[in-house]
């Protein structure tokens, strides 16, 4: 039977009995992975090995492992990495430095994902901040403008792709002119259509031959006045994979954010009728996955082949590196003076 449309997370260190029964009988497509989850590299290498166990073949594994605020594997038992807008300020004199020591961070990372059994890392982010914007995306962009967020965003992805690690660029179709903080309430963009397409969109149209993404639960006024992009038909249909032109596998965010209405299962339903292939779900509590899992449709179609697509593209040896040499030219490109 197909896995079912979803991505989960889960409560601790280690699975408890009544996870092992749950996921076995859901069989999400995948899981993923937060701080909660994570001890020492023998421990998270651990849990990878469980969950796919759970589920009986070697399912994806997932984590939000950008640098800055946002990275779940951490010192010291892991690098820390900058926040994304610091490759973007490196000084030089070549531009493609910027982007070379980009992928280099990215090739890194994966390294590190994979060595304990995770292959998928919810970045790059190819939001742009404008100013009055909540600072919920700020840093973690690499740049204020589409040229820059779309040029270091696809050489974070291909270093990725690289180590064996699949991106998945967030958040379509741009969170950067959100007032607020979709984890605790529905951000609302008054933009015209014409401002979101001259920059909003722009850095997603640079990267849509990369394997997966992941939607903004954004209201944008112009597009679809009463649902978030994440819910909307029209958003889904007529921008992402219209206007903007995307085809690859299109998973929700967090479907427990604030920013959603309704139940779990509501907001499962809600989604997958918008046009998401996949639900995702972080936190881990049983009660609200088991409704999730209710309204979950197995994996199958389009959605299927988009997801064996994407899983596709991380199907090969992981280009070789140096990880020490690797890590010094890093550190000696980010101990450079920075540009305004």
């Amino acid at each position: 039977m197909p896995q079912s449309a979803l991505i989960l997370g889960c409560s601790g260190l280690s699975l408890t009995p009544d996870e092992k029964a749950f996921y076995r009988d859901v069989d999400p497509w995948g899981f993923i992975l937060f701080r909660r989850n994570v001890g020492n590299p023998a421990q998270v290498k651990a849990l990878t090995a469980e969950l796919r166990e759970a589920v009986g073949r070697d399912a994806p594994v997932s984590v939000d492992q950008e640098g800055g605020r946002v990275q779940r594997l951490t010192a010291p038992n892991w690098p820390k990495y900058p926040a994304a807008r610091r490759y973007g300020q490196i000084h030089a004199n070549d531009p493609t430095t910027r982007r070379e020591i980009t992928r280099l961070a990215a090739r890194l990372i994966a390294h590190d994902l994979l060595q304990v059994g995770i292959n998928v890392d919810c970045l790059p982010v190819l939001d742009i901040p404008v100013p009055g914007a909540h600072d919920v995306i700020g840093d973690r962009a690499y740049g204020l403008d589409a040229t820059t967020v779309g040029t270091l965003g696809r050489a974070a992805a291909e270093g990725l792709i690289a180590g064996g690690v699949m991106p998945v660029m967030k958040h379509i179709p741009g969170h950067g002119k959100a007032g607020v903080d979709s984890h605790l309430s529905l951000p609302v963009v008054e933009s015209t259509r014409a401002e979101l397409e001259s920059h909003d969109f722009l850095p997603f149209r640079m990267l849509t031959d990369m394997p997966a993404a992941m939607t903004a639960h954004v209201v944008y006024t112009d597009l679809d006045p009463s649902s978030p992009a994440t819910t909307s038909r029209k958003v889904i249909r007529n921008v992402i994979r219209g206007t903007i032109g995307y085809d690859g596998l299109l998973m929700s965010d967090d479907l427990s954010m604030q920013a959603l209405a309704g139940t779990l299962g509501q907001r499962a339903a809600n989604a997958f009728a918008g046009g998401c292939d996949i639900g995702l779900h972080c936190n881990g509590v049983m009660e609200e996955m088991i409704g999730v899992a209710g309204a979950a449709p197995r994996l199958a179609g389009k959605a299927r082949r988009r997801a064996d697509n994407a899983l596709a593209r991380i199907r090969h040896l992981p280009e070789p590196v140096d990880v020490t040499e690797a890590r010094e030219r890093l550190a000696a490109a980010l101990a450079t003076e920075t540009v305004a």
